[in-house]
């Protein structure tokens, strides 16, 4: 007897690819349908499983069968075929998404002992005056780009605020985030990137000397403060901490407000209603986070065993990548997945993840939606966007989803 493969499967499609990332939800919604266990090809990675059920996303992220580090996964001669992290970057790999327990463990316990819920509660005032500053000079023109006049600079102040970052470092902070997140793109050039990379670690590194010598009230100090029992945070660790502090939290912020913003512009019934009932904004930032989900997929994970979901066997030290976009627009779990509703009840969408890799950073992010997304609503109620959406150009990529530009006019 034979079995006919889902039509799906002879469909290629590049899922990192710009035009994709405009709209993938039709395609997930087939694969959810079709195909809820899908190998793609990855650049330099091989072949890779796209997970898009809500209920094998859940369970993938919670499955210690899918682990962060491929030296716990693959057999020897998977190993031997693995790409090799270039020497000068191995210290970040020491980083919470890219470890397993017990070392995930040691290093989760010590860093919530540093980044407090009162320390992103000390932030709060700051980065609302900060949103009103950037849409005082938005007014002002009439018309701006909603990511680089707004969504980029909010997340970007506020990390570096909570981290301690010295004013006069401002630019050169920037530029060195900058060529951070740049690492994931679809044209990003190593030859350029690295040495703005290594100079960025330097200077984070002497950062961090510095505040070891000379402690003040910020994360960088917490961090090199943290302590369970005698066991401390390294140099390199604390390093690799900020560094992916950056790298994984910046760019999902500015997708969150500025795919966000895109939603609200799109649907100006919903956008109407944050303007005027500002107490929705908590659950309206849980909906965006759903509905827009900026990191579209979970890290990747690999299988430490030959492993089945939905009837299809993945084997033993491939490459898994839930597909979080997919399991929140899940018409098996969400009612109506692809209404727009801020007053949506019940949204336990997975847009940070869930596990033990659940995102550290989501309290941060969630107050910077929420402050910017409202308050942008509630004095711009009658922003509109400057471009078709079709004319509109998103980043290409394998695990975010956001755009590069968002033109919009008063």
């Amino acid at each position: 007897m034979t079995t006919t493969q889902p039509a799906i499967l002879n469909v290629p499609i590049d899922v990192t690819n710009a035009k994709f990332k405009a709209d993938p939800f039709p395609f997930y919604a087939r694969l959810r349908a079709e195909a809820p266990v899908y190998p793609i090809n990855l650049p330099r990675r091989g072949r890779a499983w796209l997970i898009t059920r809500y209920d094998d996303v859940q369970s993938v992220l919670k499955d210690d069968r899918f682990v962060k580090d491929h030296k716990n996964a693959m057999t020897p001669a998977q190993l031997k075929k693995a790409p090799k992290m270039p020497p000068m970057f191995k210290s970040l790999s020491r980083n919470l998404l890219a470890i397993d327990p017990p070392d995930h463990d040691r290093l989760r316990a010590l860093v919530h002992k540093a980044f407090t819920p009162r320390m992103i509660d000390q932030v709060h005032d700051q980065i609302q005056a900060y949103t009103d500053q950037l849409l005082d000079k938005a007014a002002q023109k009439g018309h701006f780009d909603l990511i680089t006049d707004f969504a980029l600079p909010i997340p970007l102040t506020a990390i570096g605020t909570i981290l301690g970052v010295p004013p006069k470092d401002t630019d050169k902070f920037y530029r060195g985030t900058k060529a951070l997140v740049s690492v994931g793109g679809a044209n990003a050039n190593m030859l350029t990137l690295m040495p703005r990379i290594l100079g960025f670690m330097r200077y984070v590194n002497n950062l961090v000397k510095e505040r070891t010598a000379r402690p003040t009230d910020d994360l960088i100090t917490a961090l090199a403060q943290a302590k369970e029992g005698d066991d401390r945070l390294t140099q390199d660790e604390v390093v690799a901490l900020i560094c992916i502090l950056l790298s994984a939290g910046h760019e999902t912020t500015v997708n969150l407000i500025g795919s966000g913003s895109l939603a609200l512009l799109q649907n100006p019934a919903q956008f109407a209603r944050l303007s005027t009932d500002p107490a929705i904004g908590r659950s309206a930032v849980e909906e965006i986070l759903r509905y827009v989900c900026p990191a579209e997929m979970a890290t990747e994970r690999f299988a430490r065993e030959d492993v089945t979901i939905a009837g299809t066997t993945i084997p033993r030290g491939e490459v898994v990548m839930a597909v979080l976009g997919s399991a929140n627009r899940d018409a098996a779990y969400f009612d109506q997945p692809d209404t727009f509703d801020l007053g949506r009840e019940n949204n336990k969408h997975l847009a940070f993840g869930q596990g033990i890799h659940y995102c550290i950073g989501a309290p941060l992010a969630r107050m910077e939606g929420q402050i910017a997304l409202t308050t942008l609503a509630k004095r711009m109620p009658n922003l509109r966007l400057g471009v078709a959406a079709e004319a509109l150009t998103w980043h290409g990529g394998l695990i975010l989803r956001g755009l590069e530009s968002l033109p919009v006019t008063l």
